[in-house]
């Protein structure tokens, strides 16, 4: 029979098992150095953002010594200067990385940002608690750390706590850049930003729900690769949003109490993250951001006016949504790190034909594929057939003309990747920055 996904009790565990003591303690941890921000103390053993960052690495250090060395941490730094950074300053990101046991250069990645702030953003002296913004990221990717370093992975994994993203997002760049230099095929970046809230500033209540924010196009496609798209399609199809639709699916699998909106833009209206670095990067990215925000707590000075409490502190945390946020990027991450790669260099065929051909180019350690088809106006694939392990399979009957199609790959015990759209605005594959293409 050919290779099928199907369902996975490791998965259930894994999506019960985090644990609102361990996040709780991350977060209070974090915010008990004070201030984060960027350009605060890096020498002191109690407050700003060196302490902060030795914590973490610490911390990643102890998980490590728990799985018998199995994580490798490191404190890749770099120099900016910028509009938010006129002098000189080093960033640094602190990051453990878990060796894939079959594809090591292929990873999955999980990010927060470690550097906080209050209403002046060059403001670095007084106290920026930053707990939901986003010490609730570290706290997720801390979590899925201590929960994930003891289970097999195929792909490598990385967690990383990242500096300079209220500076301006150099933090994200500084690891894309290692990316990047070091070759790895990054296949996904869950980027959790301020994600422990489930009261709006309205007062809506939502803890059933998280927002992924997906690209629709790639960054970084060149003129002539855009010209293709818009006239055969691929705008709601980037290796980022097909990424999103997976982790919309395994959602409704595995936490029956929590669900994915997928939000078709790449970040909230005229904001961004450290996910954008990546994009640029040409590598597939999303953000994860709780559903309903509460913005007195976001970038502002500590202090009550009218009644009203400003400040990102810890009692504005939900630690039971927390969880289940630290339940959906954990199992996200383990299903990418065990399922194989998507296959590459997918193409469909099909023009004055009755019938659609798919093709594409076979994924290491894939036991079979799948295609999969879907109304041209459908936000999610609605069809699936399994086609054992070929590299080529015929659609009867369905004309290439009325629908999308993918393929993905899946494992010999069930494991599934993320669909792959045809041609360039599909491709998992690192495109190159745009600035070397035109």
């Amino acid at each position: 029979m050919p290779a099928e996904p199907h369902e996975q009790p490791a998965l259930h565990l894994l999506a019960a098992a985090p644990s609102e003591t361990e996040l709780r303690a991350t977060i209070a941890k974090l915010v008990g150095f004070g201030t984060r921000h960027t350009l605060s103390d890096t020498r002191s053993d109690t407050r700003g953002i060196g302490a902060a960052r030795r914590w973490v690495k610490a911390r990643f250090e102890a998980i490590s010594r728990d799985c018998g060395g199995c994580l490798e941490v490191i404190t890749p730094s770099q120099t900016f200067t910028g509009k938010r950074m006129p002098h000189p300053a080093e960033v640094m990101d602190v990051v453990a990385i878990k060796r894939g046991s079959a594809d090591p250069q292929r990873v999955i990645a999980i990010t927060g940002h470690l550097d906080s702030r209050v209403s002046d953003v060059m403001n670095a002296s007084s106290d920026a608690p930053g707990a939901n913004d986003d010490a609730s990221g570290v706290a997720v990717l801390i979590e899925a750390a201590r929960l994930l370093s003891k289970q097999d992975n195929r792909a490598t994994l990385v967690f990383a706590a990242l500096s300079g993203e209220e500076q301006g997002l150099y933090g994200g760049k500084l690891l894309a850049d290692y990316a990047v230099a070091h070759g790895w095929q990054v296949e996904a970046e869950l980027n959790n930003d301020i994600v422990g809230n489930s009261r709006g500033q309205n007062g809506v209540r939502d803890n059933t729900a998280v927002r992924v924010f997906s690209e629709g196009t790639r960054s970084n496609e060149t003129l002539q690769q855009a010209d293709y798209r818009r006239y055969h399609g691929g705008e709601v199809d980037s290796p980022s949003r097909n990424l999103a639709r997976s982790m919309a699916g395994l959602a409704d699998q595995y936490l029956p109490d929590f669900r994915v909106r997928m939000v078709y833009r790449t970040d909230r209206y005229g904001r961004g993250g450290d996910q954008v670095p990546f994009l640029e990067a040409g590598y597939p990215a999303v953000r994860v951001t709780e559903a309903q925000e509460d913005y007195t707590r976001q970038h502002q000075d500590l202090r009550t006016e009218h009644g009203v409490r400003y400040g990102d502190t810890i009692d504005g945390i939900d630690f039971r949504y927390l969880a289940r946020v630290t339940a959906l990027d954990a199992i996200t991450t383990a299903t990418l790190g065990r399922a194989p790669a998507p296959p590459s260099a997918m193409d469909i065929h099909g023009a004055l034909a009755t019938d659609t051909a798919l093709d594409w180019h076979k994924a290491p350690g894939a036991a079979g594929y799948r295609v999969h088809w879907r109304d041209t106006t459908a936000p999610q694939w609605q069809h699936a057939q399994a086609t054992g392990d070929v590299d080529r399979y015929v659609l009867k009957d369905v004309v290439i003309d009325d629908w999308f199609f993918g393929v993905s790959s899946v494992s010999s015990d069930g494991y599934e990747s993320p669909v792959v759209f045809p041609g360039d605005a599909g491709s998992f594959e690192r495109s190159p920055p745009a600035a070397t293409q035109r």
